[in-house]
């Protein structure tokens, strides 16, 4: 029998952060087992003694009670889906963590520890996060003295300089009023982490973990596919680990399981802008897109017409859209596709203006270099038309042939739609993205889904509003890709 070799990543320090960017299968027979284990100290967290109303189908009295029993309904949640093994022991505490008035943490989870080489092992010379390696060889590894998941949640969320007034919902009932964030889901997002969602390899260098004896792969690298080059991680090189990290929408997951699941949980029709012109042909081709999270959602029936840019009057540069439009950009825009700038204001007032002007559509190029796009967040029910965020660098583009508000033909024409052959999430083979911005995101890129998926999934990056407790198929993939690597 091999020895089998663990490595504690607690001081590796590999814990992926979730940051706030506002942000079936059956169950088996026999269920696992979670032990949460409290290292709050008195008054703090789990013991906090402040009075409270029942809310939301949780019956705790007092703050610490109300955040205990959503941490055990998800616990539950988990062990209701996961095969018979060793108990899963998991630290949890709720510590101060970064945060502002806009902006902040809400927590994080991940495994303590990895392992390779042990009884029950797939795949020799592998790692393994913790409660996986356990459930595998049908023992406690670290027979008892640690824990195989840690865990930490933002105390301060919704206090005064913390994301004021938006504090986590402690009901588990996905009633979740405005502006507050759904505790259970985020919490089910973070235990999926510490169970196995999670990469181990370091997609920022490419490197693999290394206990002094060498470096090994993580079993998460059989699974992970590069469209561009055709390998695996598992058959990369460091640099060539670091290039796929940050090539957007071109990771794929390669998982059975997944993939099964894929047709009955991602939407057919990925986002598309598709441009032509016969005038300028270096601006033609279909350009990647992050849809709006408001207005007209896009469909097969597209929005077709040219595409006209705003320029704002005060620097005859930029297309901030951020007021109403002027009679120049008024005349450019009406019955166009508007071609807008990011920054200064929201996304939806800046659609909003160009609708106003008659606009059909809205095109809202980045304001900073990177991609794949991300979507365009925000709300507002008086629009109604559609709308898409573009790259900075295609934004150029465009812009090389649309010199401003124009009042005739622009020779530019634009499509948003979706192309129906391919799952929005996924490439055109049916195989589910993994998160992979440009430049690389610590403790997101590679180790979620891509943010294009649709139906939105539990463990993307960002806590979506519409997530409920869901972690299998029809609604998500998140336990298909869990039984990819081994449970």
């Amino acid at each position: 029998m091999n020895k089998h070799f663990a490595l504690s990543l607690r001081s590796a320090g590999t814990l992926a952060l979730t940051a706030v960017a506002l942000a079936a299968f059956a169950s088996t027979a026999m269920a696992a087992k979670i032990k949460i284990i409290s290292s709050d100290a008195p008054g703090v967290g789990f013991n906090d003694p402040t009075p409270v109303d029942p809310v939301g189908g949780n019956p705790g009295t007092t703050l610490g009670a109300q955040r205990l029993f959503v941490y055990e309904t998800v616990a539950h949640k988990w062990e209701n889906n996961l095969p018979d093994g060793p108990t899963i022991k998991v630290d949890a505490s709720w510590p101060a963590l970064s945060c502002t008035d806009t902006s902040g943490v809400l927590g994080a989870a991940g495994a303590q520890s990895v392992w390779r080489d042990f009884p029950g092992a797939p795949f020799p010379g592998t790692w393994y996060s913790g409660a996986l390696a356990n459930t595998l060889a049908g023992e406690d590894l670290d027979e008892g003295t640690d824990v195989e998941i840690v865990s930490f949640f933002n105390v301060n969320l919704g206090q005064p300089g913390c994301l004021t007034g938006g504090g986590f919902y402690l009901g588990v009932d996905n009633q979740v009023p405005l502006g507050q964030t759904n505790f259970a889901v985020v919490l089910l997002h973070e235990l999926g982490h510490g169970l196995g969602f999670q990469a181990l390899t370091d997609g920022q260098t490419g490197a693999r973990i290394d206990d002094g004896t060498g470096s090994y792969p993580a079993q998460w690298e059989r699974f992970m596919l590069d469209g561009t080059t055709g390998k695996t991680w598992f058959d990369m090189s460091d640099t060539e680990r670091t290039a796929s990290a940050r090539n957007g929408r071109k990771l794929v997951w390669s998982g059975a399981h997944v993939n099964a699941a894929v047709p009955a949980v991602l939407k057919a029709g990925t986002p598309l802008l598709s441009v032509s012109s016969n005038r300028f042909p270096d601006v033609a081709g279909d350009y990647q897109v992050g849809p709006a999270s408001f207005g007209a959602p896009l469909t097969a029936g597209a929005v077709k017409g040219e595409i006209a840019r705003v320029i704002d009057q005060a620097d005859g540069v930029t297309g901030l859209a951020c007021d109403p439009f002027s009679a120049t950009n008024t005349s450019a825009v009406a019955g166009r596709i508007a071609l807008v700038d990011r920054g200064a204001c929201t996304f939806a007032t800046k659609v909003k203006n160009a609708q106003d002007a008659g606009a059909i559509g809205v095109i809202v190029a980045d304001n900073v270099a990177g991609s794949p796009p991300a979507s365009l967040g925000g709300a507002d029910p008086a629009v109604i038309i559609p709308s898409v965020r573009i790259t900075q660098a295609d934004g150029a583009t465009l812009k090389t042939s649309l010199s401003g508000p124009v009042d005739g033909p622009t020779r530019v024409k634009g499509r948003l739609g979706v192309d129906k052959a391919v799952r929005a999430g996924a490439d055109a083979a049916g195989r589910a993205m993994l998160f992979t911005p440009d430049p690389y995101q610590p403790g997101s890129s590679v180790s979620h889904w891509d943010t294009l998926a649709t139906r939105n999934q539990l463990m993307e990056p960002s806590i979506n509003l519409d997530l409920k407790q869901k972690i299998a198929p029809p609604q998500d993939l998140t336990l298909p890709l869990l039984k990819d690597i081994g449970w």
